[in-house]
């Protein structure tokens, strides 16, 4: 296995051309997990590899970048990050599905990944590096790939989970000391603070969360400081995860599985969230296939499943996928995770999004709306509560009548008479 020491670029010996043939799809992990001396590396190296396919997922970094489709074509499953200047620029293709298929569409080839780039903490003394930052679809990715490089970070945690990856496993490592790409949360408006305020008056003492990234589900985090024994199984957790478990608020005490540990794909943080996870046997990373997987999430009491929308019409059917035409959103896990905690004994399916967002002609525009402007991320049948700033919708059991009156009472004043006008029943 050769190796390559730190600051690679100043050795110049970090040829990845040796190892990337044309044509080669490459994938590497995504937000806080990507190695960045490595993607760097390769959009530099992208003319002499010759032409190849990269598999981005969702970016916390500026990395990639529109003029880098001169040799490569750039796929992801969604538009969020720097891949929105990706799909404007006309230059990114979306593969639509349930985030929980990646690693079986990976598996069988129907999404087929010839390169792994995979950031690692030091190894531990047997010996063993730790996926660090993210397992997600990376095991399947790996086992899958012809070549394996590894970007060694000594910044980078040493987490506990399922997979660990010896020097026998990988091809290429390069040896590197650099602050991961890191995700902040953004600071909640007041709308959204009143949504959260809704969102944890339904969350019971002992319940299991699922949590999305952003303002919002930030500020519904920081609502349950007075919440006892609660647990965390999540494709992904944020800073406030780590707050709340150090306050001894997220005990994971009552699950089902997995108890005494927060289940996670990714950590999606900052620094703070990191160095929390350092050697934290209370945090498990785990592969996709288990953490999306409808039996364990149906087996989880109490499961509390927290995504968010675009905008949701008033029968409850939800697109998360495109906002003005621009694709900025995903299918990603929120059909797993509301089918789960719907069969969950105890369990709250939840979309929780302020009634509007900012038009682009100034004022405001409604989010709750008679039919959606994009893709139907989430079928109505799979609607459970939609929660705003005006209240609650539980749409469970009603009747499309029923639903579009619960819909309309907590849309925006404002927009109520025209909603009423343009309703579809």
């Amino acid at each position: 296995m050769p190796e390559v020491p730190e600051a690679p670029d100043q050795a110049g010996r970090l040829d990845l051309a040796a190892h990337i043939r044309p044509g080669d799809t490459v994938l590497w992990g995504q937000a806080c997990a990507e190695p960045l001396t490595l993607t760097e590396r390769l959009m530099e190296q992208r003319a002499a590899i010759g032409g190849l396919r990269c598999f981005v997922g969702a970016p916390a970094s500026g990395t990639v970048r529109p003029e880098h489709a001169d040799h490569v074509s750039f796929l992801s499953y969604c538009g969020s990050g720097g891949n929105r200047a990706l799909h404007r620029a006309g230059v990114l293709d979306i593969l639509p599905g349930h985030y929980s298929t990646l690693p079986y569409l990976i598996e069988s080839g129907a999404l087929p990944v010839d390169v792994v780039l995979v950031q690692l903490s030091p190894a531990d003394g047997a010996g063993r590096h730790s996926l660090g930052l993210a397992e997600e679809y990376l095991s399947a990715a790996i086992d899958r790939a012809r070549v394996v490089i590894a970007e060694v970070n000594d910044q980078v945690p040493w987490t506990h989970g399922t997979r660990t990856l010896t020097a026998a496993e990988l091809d290429l490592v390069v040896h590197t000391s650099r602050p991961p790409a890191e995700i902040a949360a953004k600071q909640a408006g007041a709308a959204e603070q009143r949504v959260a305020d809704h969102v944890a008056a339904l969350i019971e003492d002992g319940a299991t969360l699922q949590l999305g990234l952003g303002a919002l589900p930030e500020a519904i985090v920081a609502r349950l400081a007075g919440h006892r024994h609660l647990g965390v199984h999540s494709g992904l957790i944020g800073d406030a995860v780590a707050d709340l478990m150090e306050a001894g608020v997220i005990t994971n005490a009552r699950k089902s599985l997995d108890r005494g540990r927060t289940v996670t794909g990714a950590l999606m943080g900052t620094a703070r969230l990191f160095g929390y996870a350092d050697g934290n046997p209370a945090i498990e990373l785990r592969d996709t296939r288990y953490t999306h997987d409808p039996e364990v999430l149906a087996a989880q009491d109490r499961f509390v499943a927290i995504n968010s929308a675009i905008e949701v019409d008033l029968t409850g059917q939800i697109n998360a996928e495109v906002a003005r035409g621009a694709y900025v959103g995903a299918v990603g896990g929120a059909v797993d995770f509301l089918r789960g905690a719907a069969r969950s004994r105890g369990g709250l399916p939840i979309v929780a999004l302020t009634s509007t967002v900012k038009a682009a002609g100034g004022g405001a525009a409604s989010r709750i709306v008679a039919n959606l402007s994009g893709p139907v991320s989430t079928p109505r049948c799979d609607a459970g509560l939609i929660v705003t700033e005006h209240g609650v919708a539980d749409l469970r059991g009603l009747p499309l009548g029923e639903r579009v009156a619960a819909m309309l009472a907590i849309s925006h004043p404002d927009h109520r008479p025209a909603l009423e006008k343009e309703c579809p029943l």
